[in-house]
C-alpha cells in the first residue's frame, strides 16, 4: 500500500532546502503551482526552483536571502510573487538554525494561494465603498441645510430654521449610527464586543423603537405585545439595536404593513419571541444561508449591507438566536429568540 507524504496532506504548498541550498522535499501542492513535477525538482539550488518574481519584476531568492544576514534571523515575511502562469501567491518561510547565530540549516517555504487575500481586499473594498455612500447622503444633507442657514439666516422664519435644524439633527443621528454599527461589526469579527448586560424589559424597548420608526415613515407599523413576558438579560442599547435594525429592514423591503409580535415562550427556555413579518417578496430559501452575512442586500431598498449582520452577532452574543421564515402575508418573517434573564443564576 502507497504511502502518502505529509507534506501532501498540507493545503499550502511546502518546499524544504537544506544547508547546501538544494532542495530536499516538493509538496504536491508546490509542484502544482510552480508548473512542475515533484521528483524533477528535488536537488536543484533552492534559488532555482524558487525563481519567482513579484508584481515590480524582483526575484524573491535575491530579495529575500534565506540563507544570508543576520545570525538571529528566524523567518522571511510574506511576500506576494506570480507564478509562471501569472496567478499570485504568498511566500513566507521559516529559518532554522541549531542555535542562535548559526548558520541555517534547513528552510522550510510555504506557498498559499493569493485568492484569499484577494477576497479580503474585496471585502476591504466594499467596506469603503458602502460607507462612502452610507456617508455621503447625510453629510450632503447636513452641509446643505446649514449652508442655507448661514446665507439665508435674516431671511428664513422661525418655523423654517427649526424645520432645518431637525433635518441636520436626524442626519447627525444617522451617522452615529453608520459609526456605532461599523465599530460593533469589527468587534464581532475581532471577537472584541462589549456587553453591559441587566434585566431588561424587552416590551419597553420594542415598543419605543416601534414607536420612533412608526413616526419617521409612512408605512403602517402594528404591535403586538403578549402578555406575562418575562425580563430578559441584555445589554439595553445592543437589544434596541437589534430590534431597530429588523423593524427598519421590513419597512425598507416591504410593501404593505409590517407586523411586530413580541411574546412569551414556550418550551424549557424562558425568554422572548420577537417576530418581524413584511408583505414584501420574501426571501428564498436557497438564499437564507446568504443573509446574516456582510454586505447583504436583497432587493433594491438600499441599506448598508450591515444591519441583518449585526442582528445575527449582537443577537448570539446574548445567547439568542434569529432565523428566517414566510411571514403568512407572503413576505419574510424573521425571528428572534431572546433568553430570560434568570434570577436564581444571577444571585
Amino acid at each position: 500500500m502507497a504511502t502518502t507524504d505529509p507534506l501532501d496532506l498540507l493545503p499550502d504548498g511546502v518546499v524544504l532546502a537544506g544547508a547546501d541550498r538544494r532542495v530536499s522535499a516538493v509538496s504536491a501542492v508546490a509542484a502544482r503551482m510552480l508548473g512542475r513535477d515533484a521528483a524533477s525538482l528535488v536537488g536543484l539550488e533552492l534559488a532555482e526552483v524558487l525563481g519567482l518574481r513579484d508584481p515590480d519584476g524582483r526575484d524573491w531568492y535575491a530579495c529575500c536571502r534565506p540563507y544570508d544576514g543576520l545570525g538571529s534571523r528566524t523567518g522571511v515575511p510574506e511576500r506576494s510573487v506570480l507564478l509562471p502562469d501569472g496567478e499570485e501567491v504568498l511566500v513566507t518561510a521559516r529559518l532554522h538554525r541549531a542555535a542562535r547565530g548559526a548558520p541555517v540549516e534547513e528552510v522550510a517555504v510555504v506557498l498559499r494561494s493569493g485568492r484569499g487575500r484577494a477576497r479580503l481586499d474585496r471585502d476591504r473594498s466594499d467596506l469603503v465603498a458602502t460607507v462612502a455612500h452610507e456617508l455621503r447622503s447625510p453629510l450632503t444633507g447636513v452641509k446643505g441645510f446649514v449652508q442655507a442657514l448661514l446665507n439665508r439666516w435674516d431671511k428664513l422664519g422661525d418655523e423654517q430654521k427649526k424645520l432645518m435644524l431637525h433635518t441636520v439633527s436626524s442626519d447627525a443621528d444617522r451617522l452615529s449610527r453608520l459609526i456605532t454599527e461599523l465599530l460593533d461589526v469589527a468587534r464581532i469579527d475581532t471577537g472584541r464586543l462589549q456587553l453591559h448586560v441587566r434585566p431588561c424589559q424587552a416590551e419597553v424597548l420594542v415598543t419605543r423603537v416601534v414607536e420612533s420608526v412608526h413616526a419617521g415613515t409612512a408605512t403602517p407599523v402594528e404591535l403586538h405585545v403578549g402578555d406575562d413576558l418575562p425580563a430578559v438579560l441584555a445589554d439595553p442599547d445592543k437589544l434596541t439595536q437589534v430590534v431597530t435594525n429588523l423593524v427598519e429592514n421590513a419597512v425598507r423591503h416591504g410593501a404593505g404593513t409590517v407586523r411586530v409580535g413580541l411574546t412569551a415562550a414556550d418550551g424549557d427556555a424562558p425568554g422572548v419571541v420577537l417576530v418581524v413579518d413584511d408583505e414584501g417578496d420574501g426571501i428564498a430559501p436557497v438564499l437564507r444561508p446568504q443573509v446574516f452575512t456582510k454586505f447583504w442586500k436583497g432587493g433594491a431598498g438600499g441599506g448598508s449591507g450591515l444591519g441583518l449582520y449585526l442582528v445575527h452577532g449582537l443577537t448570539r452574543a446574548h445567547g439568542g438566536s434569529v432565523t428566517i421564515g414566510d411571514a403568512p402575508g407572503g413576505g419574510a418573517r424573521l425571528v428572534v429568540r431572546w433568553p430570560a434573564y434568570d434570577e436564581d443564576a444571577a444571585g
